[in-house]
């Protein structure tokens, strides 16, 4: 049981140590407004000679501190609007970015009167954030698309619809001609054909480039069971990356036969990806200084050759929404985006994550609600692990019987540690017990519970999704607090006060962990046992800022633990 405890206390102390660094010590950025000011944006960066490099296929200047508009100035003028059931915003028509889009589905806050989320912003916003396509070439004679090129609609009042798309041109003067036809879906994803039409009396050799940039990090949660941050899939294996790697690395590259690139948050996907046929060269890159860097994914596809009187084509796709997983299922069928589900940090326990969260999701639309389906498939958890969880509580009562023999020995054997052991090593084989049997069980059990952990977390289903009562949000932390004794008093505690500010699920599940302990047999070492007793109250202080969902769940399945191990007490005819 020592080495159980041991591994407890362990697992207790990391969580701890990472959450309270995280809340007290973690750096917030500020955010500052950027601008791009048109003609002064480099083009897509020419290698004369060989290969063309697209680490930074724009370079965007940084504004000075205090400069620029800290909102947006967009213009009609030079916009066509986007507007599906799922998205609204506009297509910039210069450089032909996506970069002012909104998600219709989803708001800041509970309040369906909030703002929509923000995903991305345009130059000249806090944190821009865009894709953009285009073409790059070895031949720096040809003059091609950049970020400041004005691109001409087919329909300058053209609205970006499910039924409706729009068609960009752009003549470069020299017999090319370029053509881009963009297509949205119902949901998140953009479809565009860019088209070279070859008017010259010369071949030319193009290379298709799409990315996805941010400028500035942005601000995450920091939670080491999540990645935020630039995500891909390269020959149907995941690559993640930190913002602070990127910055330290500048640039890493990888050779892929399809696969998508872009930047995933908690909740919501910006990426890009080509037919998953073609063959790629996928770039993870920084540019400038860390507080206000350029960071940048992107895919350089084949090299095209576009005969005189020609034309060749290529097809992309831009995702900007939600990572829903029913919705990411079906674009990695269609248009068979590869192993697009990853874009979910399911984590290293993905066969049993993604199992749970469907199982979770199915109970949902059975029960209509997600807090009683987090109760449902935690107790069906608790029977399928019944029989692993008797041998553990079963070894557990069998030293709890043993602890008056066992102290009885510590103390006739204070002063002579060896002959202790020999006494203890004695009374376990006499009375057939084994310590190590009570850990067992609960290693086998930690994968089961951190797994269903993990989707309580990453799942945005659960996004402002109620409870019954006070709950109004599963995602969010109990907003009740001990500081007004639970909305008595007429005052809300202030943001300060957040890590004292305790609500009522954060109190039952102490309360719960206290009671386990209790039922638990005490450790022999006064020390040892004192700290087992003091991580509810520790725990407490620590879930009071975790998703209701995920304190629904750990003080359900303590309470299933409790039970249990009272059922199997009485049975036993062993007294608390």
């Amino acid at each position: 049981m020592a080495d159980q405890r041991n591994f407890i206390v362990a697992i207790a102390l990391s969580v701890i140590v990472l959450i309270g660094w995280d809340f007290f010590f973690a750096p917030q950025p500020t955010p500052q407004p950027i601008t791009e000011s048109p003609g002064t944006a480099a083009p897509p960066a020419q290698v004369p000679g060989g290969a063309p490099d697209i680490t930074a296929p724009v370079s965007a200047p940084v504004a000075a501190p205090g400069e620029g508009p800290a909102v947006p100035q967009i213009s009609p003028d030079t916009r066509l609007r986007i507007a599906t059931p799922h998205l609204h915003g506009s297509l910039s028509l210069t450089g032909a970015r996506f970069d002012d889009i909104t998600l219709a589905s989803y708001r800041e806050e509970l309040d369906p009167s909030s703002p929509e989320i923000v995903l991305l912003s345009p130059m000249g916003s806090t944190a821009p954030y865009f894709a953009e396509l285009g073409w790059v070439t070895s031949d720096s004679s040809i003059v091609l698309p950049t970020s400041t090129t004005v691109w001409t609609p087919q329909d300058p009042n053209a609205v970006l619809t499910e039924q409706t798309p729009v068609v960009l041109t752009w003549d470069n003067g020299q017999g090319l001609i370029f053509t881009r036809v963009i297509r949205a879906d119902d949901e998140y994803l953009f479809t565009v054909e860019q088209t070279v039409e070859n008017t010259s009396d010369r071949p030319v050799t193009l290379y298709p480039y799409s990315l996805v940039a941010r400028i500035g990090e942005p601000e995450t949660l920091g939670f080491f069971i999540l990645h935020e941050g630039p995500v891909g899939v390269f020959n149907r294996t995941l690559k993640e990356m930190d913002y602070d790697d990127l910055v330290d690395k500048k640039r890493e590259s990888v050779e892929s036969t399809g696969g998508w690139i872009g930047f995933t948050d908690k909740y919501w996907l910006t990426t890009v990806a080509f037919d998953q046929d073609a063959e790629v060269t996928a770039n993870f890159s920084h540019t400038g200084t860390d507080e206000r860097g350029r960071y940048q994914t992107d895919l350089r596809a084949e090299a095209l050759t576009v005969a005189p009187g020609g034309a060749e084509s290529i097809t992309a796709y831009v995702f900007a929404g939600a990572k829903e997983l029913a919705l990411l299922d079906g674009y990695a069928e269609n248009p068979g985006l590869s192993r697009f589900d990853l874009a979910i940090d399911f984590g290293w326990f993905y066969f049993l994550t993604r199992p749970f969260f469907l199982g979770l999701r199915w109970l949902n639309d059975l029960l209509g609600n997600y807090g009683v389906a987090i109760i449902v498939f935690t107790a069906f958890l608790r029977l399928l692990i019944f029989p692993i969880a008797n041998k553990q509580y079963a070894a557990m009562n069998k030293m709890k019987q043993l602890q008056p023999e066992m102290k009885r020995l510590q103390e006739k054997h204070a002063n002579d540690k060896m002959k202790l052991q020999q006494e203890m090593m004695a009374l376990y084989k006499r009375e057939k017990a084994n310590p190590i049997t009570g850990c067992l069980p609960i290693l086998i059990q930690i994968p089961i519970f951190f797994a269903l952990y993990k989707v309580l977390f990453v799942a945005i289903e659960m996004r402002h999704a109620p409870f019954f009562g006070w709950i109004k949000d599963l995602s969010a932390p109990d907003p009740t607090s001990i500081l007004n004794l639970f909305g008595l008093l007429p005052f809300t505690p202030p943001e300060s006060l957040a890590f004292i500010s305790i609500g009522v699920l954060p109190l039952l599940m102490g309360f719960f962990m206290y009671l386990q302990q209790k039922l638990a047999p005490q450790p022999p070492d006064p020390t040892q046992a004192k700290i087992m007793m003091l991580l509810p109250v520790v725990f407490t202080f620590v879930s009071a800022q975790f998703p209701a969902g995920l304190v629904i769940y750990w003080a359900w399945t303590t309470l299933l633990g409790i039970l249990q191990q009272w059922i199997l007490m009485r049975r036993a005819g062993i007294s608390a």
